[in-house]
C-alpha cells in the first residue's frame, strides 16, 4: 500500500467537505494517507466523513513562536542535510519577492515537516496552491520526494504569477476542479501544458452519501404568509460569496411576496451582514444559522424551495471554483439560482438545469428571484433537470478514479512528469 502525506491548511474543516470525501475515497482505493495540517481545527462540529477517515493527523506549529523548541530541533537537524543550502536559497528567493511573516512561517513549518516526516512516506500532496504548496515544496526538496498539488479557487486566482509558474515547473503534477481554473493554470504550465502537468478533475459528488430527493413536491408561490417560499444559501460570509448583492436583491423584491431565507455558514463578515440585513428591513425574513454539520445542512436542502448563491469576483481576484454546495443542492432536486462566475456555468446551464445571472447584477438577481418564487412549476422543471445532469456527469466515482490514477495506486511509483 502506497503512503502519501496530504498537506492541508486546516483539518478538519466544515467548509472543506470535498477534501474530506476525496481523502476517504482514495483510502478505499488503497492509498495510505497521513494528514499534515498547518492549522488546528476551529469548527466545533465534524462531518460524518471525518469519522470514517482512517488517516493519522499531525499538526505543524501554527505559529513558530509558540513551539520554538520544536522548530529549533528541526532546523538543527535539517541544516546538516546536504540539500539544505539549496532549499534555503530557494526560500530566500521567494522571500525577496514576498517579504512577509507568512513566508517565514512557511519555511519553518517545512523544516518541521521534513524533520518529522515518517521514513515510509513516498510522496507529498498539497491541497491548495498557495501556503500548503509552499510548505510542501520546501519539504519535498529537503526530503528528495516528489510532490503534487490540488488547486481549488482562491489559490488559483490570487497566488502571484511568478509563484504559480515556478511551482508548476517544480511539481510532478497538479489537478484542479473547474475548467476555468484549468485554463488559467494550463496557460502558465511549462511548454504550454504539453505534458499534462495540469489536469482537470472535478470533485463531483459522492451520491452514495446523499439520500434520494424528497418525493413531496412543494407548490408555494409567494402568495401566502402561512406558506412562504423557502430560500436557502450555504456559504461562508466572505466577499466572494456576494451576500451584499443577495441582500440588496432581496430588499428590492415586491413587498407582497412571501419568502424566507435560511443562511448556513460562518465567516468574518457574519455580524456585518446581519446588521446590513436589519438596516434593509430583512431581519424578520432571514434565519442566520451559522456553520452546521452535514446532516443539518442536508435537512435544510430537503425543506427548501430554491437555492441561491450570488458569487462574485473580488477586487483581489478571489472567486469561487465550482461550489460543492450547488451539487449538494441538486442532489436533493433543489432548483438553483446562481451567478455566472468561474466554474458555476460548467454545472448549471441557464434555463436548462438552473438559472444564472451576471455577477453583481442586483436587478437581474431580483428579477430571477421574483420569477422563481412565483413559479413552482419552473422550479420543479429546473430541479429535475439539474438532478439528472448531476447524476449523469458529476458523480464523484469516475473523477476519483482519475485522481487515483495520478497517484498510481497499485504501482511502485506515482505519476511523474517528464523532465528535461
Amino acid at each position: 500500500m502506497r503512503r502519501v502525506a496530504f498537506i492541508l491548511k486546516g483539518y478538519p474543516r466544515l467548509s472543506e467537505t470535498f477534501i474530506a470525501q476525496e481523502i476517504r475515497a482514495l483510502e478505499t482505493r488503497g492509498l495510505d494517507i497521513r494528514i499534515v495540517s498547518l492549522r488546528h481545527p476551529t469548527d466545533p462540529a465534524r462531518h460524518p466523513v471525518h469519522e470514517e477517515i482512517e488517516a493519522e493527523v499531525d499538526y505543524l506549529p501554527e505559529y513558530l513562536y509558540r513551539e520554538p523548541a520544536r522548530v529549533l530541533r528541526a532546523w538543527w537537524a535539517m541544516r546538516r542535510n546536504p540539500r539544505y543550502p539549496a532549499v534555503r536559497r530557494l526560500w530566500l528567493a521567494d522571500l525577496r519577492r514576498d517579504l512577509t511573516p507568512n513566508r517565514i512561517r512557511r519555511f519553518g513549518q517545512a523544516l518541521v515537516l521534513a524533520h518529522e516526516l515518517p521514513a515510509d512516506i513516498e510522496h507529498l500532496h498539497a491541497h491548495f496552491l498557495h501556503t500548503p504548496a509552499s510548505v510542501t515544496r520546501y519539504a519535498a526538496h529537503l526530503t528528495a520526494k516528489g510532490w503534487s498539488c490540488s488547486a481549488h479557487a482562491k489559490d488559483v486566482w490570487t497566488t502571484p504569477d511568478w509563484e504559480v509558474g515556478e511551482k508548476l515547473a517544480d511539481c510532478d503534477w497538479l489537478v484542479t476542479c473547474s475548467q476555468s481554473a484549468h485554463e488559467q493554470l494550463a496557460a502558465q504550465a511549462p511548454d504550454g501544458n504539453a505534458d499534462d502537468t495540469v489536469a482537470l478533475i472535478y470533485h463531483g459528488l459522492d451520491l452514495a452519501r446523499f439520500p434520494a430527493p424528497p418525493e413531496a413536491v412543494r407548490t408555494a408561490d409567494g402568495s401566502a404568509a402561512a406558506d412562504p417560499v423557502r430560500l436557502l444559501s450555504v456559504g461562508r460570509c466572505v466577499a466572494k460569496k456576494g451576500y451584499d448583492d443577495l441582500l440588496a436583491a432581496l430588499a428590492a423584491l415586491p413587498g407582497e411576496l412571501e419568502w424566507r431565507l435560511e443562511h448556513i455558514g460562518g465567516g468574518p463578515d457574519s455580524k456585518r451582514l446581519r446588521a446590513r440585513a436589519e438596516a434593509l428591513g430583512l431581519s424578520g425574513r432571514i434565519e442566520w444559522q451559522g456553520a452546521l454539520a452535514q446532516k443539518d445542512v442536508l435537512a435544510a436542502y430537503r425543506r427548501a424551495d430554491l437555492f441561491v448563491l450570488a458569487s462574485r469576483v473580488t477586487g483581489s481576484g478571489d472567486r469561487d471554483g465550482l461550489p460543492n454546495v450547488l451539487m449538494e443542492a441538486q442532489s436533493q432536486a433543489l432548483a438553483c439560482l446562481a451567478t455566472d462566475v468561474a466554474g458555476i456555468p460548467e454545472l448549471i446551464r441557464d434555463g436548462e438545469t438552473g438559472r444564472l445571472v451576471a455577477e453583481r447584477d442586483v436587478a437581474a438577481m431580483t428579477d430571477a428571484l421574483a420569477a422563481l418564487i412565483t413559479d413552482p412549476g419552473e422550479r420543479l422543471r429546473l430541479a429535475r433537470a439539474g438532478h439528472a445532469r448531476l447524476v449523469a456527469e458529476f458523480s464523484a466515482e469516475p473523477w476519483i478514479d482519475r485522481l487515483a490514477a495520478r497517484f498510481a495506486i497499485g504501482t511502485a511509483e506515482p505519476e511523474r512528469r517528464a523532465r528535461a
